[in-house]
């Protein structure tokens, strides 16, 4: 018995893993793009979502039936569901490519890492309490890093470009509102295939009609359509479903330290596959606010224990 336990963590750790290296890979496929094919983010996210909403709904159907649709049998959920598609996945989807097209994937997958930081914020004005003392020092080091990160130490220049800087903390913002804004539709019970794949649907049909990535001209290859199916189907299909299946099993806690992969991996494949070029000053800022992740767990390892016990029951 102990010996079953023991594989299923395995494989648990494995899965979330396997979903935060997808998810890295994922913008370093953007960022090629970005560099080799003259593409822009707004052509590349509206096909991106709207592709993998697609194919998010198409997996759910199979595996809920028509209860993939019961959110738009409340008029309050499927408001809740148009407001995250429109604020949380629209906006961190958006401002993510944006920062991976202005800098690269390693820079904007961490600046993006931020998004604890800003949901502590939240909820510290919610509760009317200030942050404790770990927290305080997570914020700390969150802000620390973003420095070194934007000034490499040098207060005269920015040593990002400014696009960089700014879309990279929006993708932190959106990324906080996607956590914030679909939490209260998973908490009610609706699937992540409704509340992700539909989000996504309806994100990419808006930011389609907005842009027109038709009109784009683009010169479409097998390369093209390879790298295009990759960001699709390995950035997001397959991730989603290795996360989620791993976070099941080894609960929420561990599966968001594991998750901290996906930087790392971005960081990796743009320098050594890509060419980004990265510096001390980068490494030491990567290091804070990456640790700021792990610093704000801390406090809550003994729930984050509870929980992956109960996954495994």
């Amino acid at each position: 018995m102990e010996k079953e336990r023991g594989s299923r963590r395995l494989a648990g750790v494995l899965f979330t893993l396997g979903g935060g290296i997808c998810w890295g890979i994922s913008g370093c496929m953007g960022q090629y793009l970005f560099e080799s094919r003259g593409v822009t983010a707004d052509w590349l996210v509206s096909l991106r979502l709207v592709g993998a909403g697609l194919l998010l709904l198409l997996t759910g159907f199979f595996a809920e039936g028509k209860d993939l649709f019961a959110i738009f049998r409340s008029r309050r959920d499927a408001l809740s569901l148009v407001t995250f598609s429109v604020f949380g996945m629209l906006l961190c989807q958006f401002t993510y490519f944006s920062a991976v097209q202005y800098s690269n994937a390693g820079t904007a997958t961490v600046l993006q890492t931020l998004s604890p930081v800003l949901i502590l914020g939240v909820y510290c004005v919610r509760e009317r309490r200030g942050p404790r003392r770990a927290e305080a020092a997570a914020i700390a080091g969150a802000l620390l890093g973003t420095f070194l990160l934007a000034t490499h130490g040098d207060l005269t220049g920015l040593a990002l470009t400014p696009q960089g800087l700014g879309y990279g903390l929006g993708a932190a913002v959106g990324a906080a509102l996607y956590t914030l804004l679909s939490s209260g539709l998973l908490a009610r019970g609706y699937s992540t295939w409704t509340v992700v794949g539909f989000g996504m649907l309806f994100a990419g049909v808006l930011l389609s009609a907005l842009v027109r990535p038709w009109n784009t001209r683009v010169t479409w290859d097998g390369g093209l359509l390879l790298l295009l199916g990759g960001i699709i189907v390995v950035g997001t299909a397959l991730a989603f479903s290795l996360f989620l299946k791993g976070a099941s099993i080894v609960g929420p806690l561990k599966a968001s330290l594991l998750g901290s992969v996906e930087p790392v991996t971005a960081i990796l494949v743009s320098a050594a596959v890509l060419g980004a070029k990265f510096t001390g000053w980068d490494a030491a800022g990567f290091a804070l606010i990456l640790g700021t992740v792990s610093l704000l767990s801390l406090p809550k390892r003994a729930a984050g224990q509870r929980e992956g016990k109960a996954d495994e029951q």
